[in-house]
């Protein structure tokens, strides 16, 4: 009996990860605001070697005018790279804050599209990236500032052993994951889960099989034959790695520094009302700013979020006064 219920459930798995991902179809709004970029300023990729021996790529945004003293390292949201928040890296320099945006690995021009080698390997490239950084700029506080899942994965990053690279953190409009309560279903139209295959891989894990953690889980909203400039999906391991852990409420308890969270009035993925709902009684407290008439891809994009953006990122105290 006993064999004969191990096959049921090895079969019932088995189904559960040969469902096929679907790709939600192509979100205008996303692909439209992104569009209106003017990127004519944008500096080319540079790269350095992760301690894996892999390239990673980069753009470097020297301050402009009077420097004020702080750096800016910046990540883009899911299936973007650095050229999602140009905009924002070049209001940052012409304020007097050198920044970096990077292309996080499995993205852009830094490894595998859509996947990368293990849980925890972004965490390692953000520590070797820093390192790279501190080269050249022993002193001055660096904020962390992350885009949608790169706002969940900055928030991972504030409850990790490197949290301490970072004097601060702002989150743009973050995804906090599906059951945050500013989620909206499937994010707002721009992703579709894999909800069968997630729950058998997570079940093999869980009796240490970790052997399909390398299929496709999420597909995104993305432009047909767009292939060459955004991702259309992530691995499980990419998607458990980009994100903050399951519980945010504990990643933000954990955080030692200061973490603002801001976001768009008008976002499209995200019930940005509810962001404040959702840190209510965090210790220690949670800031919350809206930009009225500003969405999802405007947070990081339309020069009324920009501006509030990097004016809070140029002059706020490292202590969160």
């Amino acid at each position: 009996m006993g064999s004969v219920r191990g096959w049921r459930g090895g079969a019932a798995v088995t189904a559960l990860i040969a469902t096929p991902l679907r790709r939600p179809p192509p979100l205008a709004s996303i692909s439209e605001t992104a569009r209106a970029v003017d990127r004519s300023t944008m500096p080319d990729l540079t790269r350095f070697q992760a301690r894996d021996g892999t390239g990673l790529a980069y753009r470097h945004y020297p301050a402009r005018g009077a420097a004020v003293g702080r750096v800016a390292v910046l990540v883009h949201g899911s299936s973007g790279s650095s050229t999602s928040i140009h905009a924002l890296g070049d209001a940052l320099a012409a304020r007097g804050v050198e920044a970096f945006a990077v292309d996080i690995r499995g993205h852009g021009a830094s490894g595998t599209r859509g996947d990368i080698g293990y849980v925890g390997q972004l965490e390692d490239d953000l520590a070797d990236f820093v390192a790279v950084v501190r080269k050249t700029i022993p002193d001055a506080p660096l904020t962390l500032v992350g885009h949608s899942a790169g706002g969940g994965f900055a928030l991972r990053v504030t409850a990790s052993p490197i949290q301490n690279l970072f004097a601060r953190t702002v989150l743009l409009a973050p995804y906090l994951g599906y059951n945050a309560p500013t989620n909206r279903p499937d994010s707002g139209g721009w992703a579709s889960a894999d909800l069968p295959r997630i729950v058998a891989l997570t079940m093999l894990r869980r009796i240490g099989i970790d052997c399909c953690d390398a299929l496709p889980v999420v597909a995104f909203a993305v432009q047909p034959n767009s292939e060459k400039i955004v991702v259309s999906a992530y691995t499980e391991r990419l998607r458990r790695n980009f994100a903050n852990h399951p519980d945010f409420r504990s990643d933000l308890a954990a955080a030692t520094r200061p973490v603002t969270i801001m976001s768009g009035a008008e976002d499209e993925l995200m019930v940005a009302d509810k962001y404040a709902e959702a840190v209510r009684g965090i210790t220690p407290a949670v800031d919350v700013k809206l930009v009225d008439g500003v969405n999802h891809m405007g947070i990081v994009s339309a020069p009324k979020a920009i501006s509030v953006i990097v004016e809070d990122v140029a002059t706020r105290g490292m202590a969160g006064s």
